[in-house]
């Protein structure tokens, strides 16, 4: 079975973040600045301070610096378009946003094979010419240990797609189902109202309102030994589902969320978490209110194998 916390990171430094009103259509979370408020420059001070917190915690960051063009605001999120897996592949993936679809940097993956082996880059991108979409690791929540991939329908996270991408993974499990925030909308990314550890889940199990749906997801948790921890609506939308464990190099595991996520929980809920993995929080300021995104929509997982 495949390892399901990664030891090393990528992230990508902004340089134009801002309110992306292509996304916000479909992205709830989303709320405009203030005219005072200055997105570049918060973004860019709670970027370095959560670096700076990882690399604290002995987790390995590659930091890649996005250039002034093409205006790419929301760079900071790359787990949207690109996936790392533990044989090599490279897979990258349809955007809804036309001005996200630039963010897939080919010359960006070129400055990992330094220290990483890459097999193969596959593309899925020519889904959006039929206006289908599947974004990452926001629309799918891999569970890699005992090969079980989450997913919930939205605009952003195609059916089609999820099949096409099933082809190139015959050994994974498809979970599909339909999350609702407290609107009745849905959820635009899966992993922001679930993720996944090496023995606990954490899910916003009241967000999908189909019983047999919900029981299904619930129940492929825990027979796989990811015992789920249930949160609130209310806590989802602090982005409490949006939380990503990953492994430090002295091996021990970190889950990684923002301040405001772990505001949201309660004694009980911390305790749980607590029990199996050590926490590492970030301020991350303008990054959720106008990006809609939060700490773990900020990692992309290297799963390749280091170079000898």
């Amino acid at each position: 079975m495949g390892k399901q916390c990664c030891s090393h990171l990528m992230m990508v430094r902004p340089v134009c973040f801002g309110f992306n009103e292509q996304t916000a259509e479909s992205n709830a979370f989303m709320h405009e600045a203030e005219p005072n408020q200055h997105p570049q420059e918060d973004a860019l001070k709670h970027f370095d301070e959560f670096v700076a917190k990882l690399r604290k915690a002995k987790v390995n960051v590659t930091v890649i610096d996005d250039t002034p063009e093409p205006r790419t605001p929301d760079s900071i999120f790359p787990n949207n378009w690109v996936s790392f897996h533990s044989d090599g592949r490279v897979f990258l993936y349809p955007m809804e946003a036309k001005n996200r679809r630039v963010e897939r940097e080919v010359k960006f993956l070129n400055l990992l094979k330094n220290n990483f082996h890459i097999e193969s880059i596959n593309h899925l991108e020519k889904h959006e010419n039929n206006g289908h979409y599947l974004e990452g690791t926001g629309s799918l929540v891999l569970d890699r240990s005992k090969k079980v991939t989450y997913a919930c329908l939205s605009s952003r996270t195609h059916e089609m797609v999820i099949k096409d991408w099933a082809t190139h993974f015959p050994d994974y499990e498809i979970v599909t189902f339909d999350a609702l925030d407290d609107a009745g909308v849905s959820i635009y990314h899966t992993n922001v109202m679930m993720n996944i550890g090496a023995d606990f889940s954490v899910i916003c199990a009241e967000s999908i309102r189909d019983v047999t749906q919900r029981n299904h997801v619930l129940n492929k948790l825990k027979e796989s030994g990811k015992e789920p921890l249930e949160i609130s609506l209310t806590q989802m939308n602090e982005f409490a589902g949006n939380m990503l464990q990953v492994e430090n190099i002295d091996g021990e595991r970190i889950l990684v969320m923002s301040e405001r996520a772990y505001q949201s929980l309660n004694k009980s809920q911390i305790a749980f978490l607590e029990e199996s993995t050590s926490i590492l929080r970030a301020e991350l300021g303008l990054i959720e209110t106008l990006g809609g995104g939060s700490a773990r929509c900020m990692l992309a997982e290297i799963h390749l194998p280091l170079k000898a």
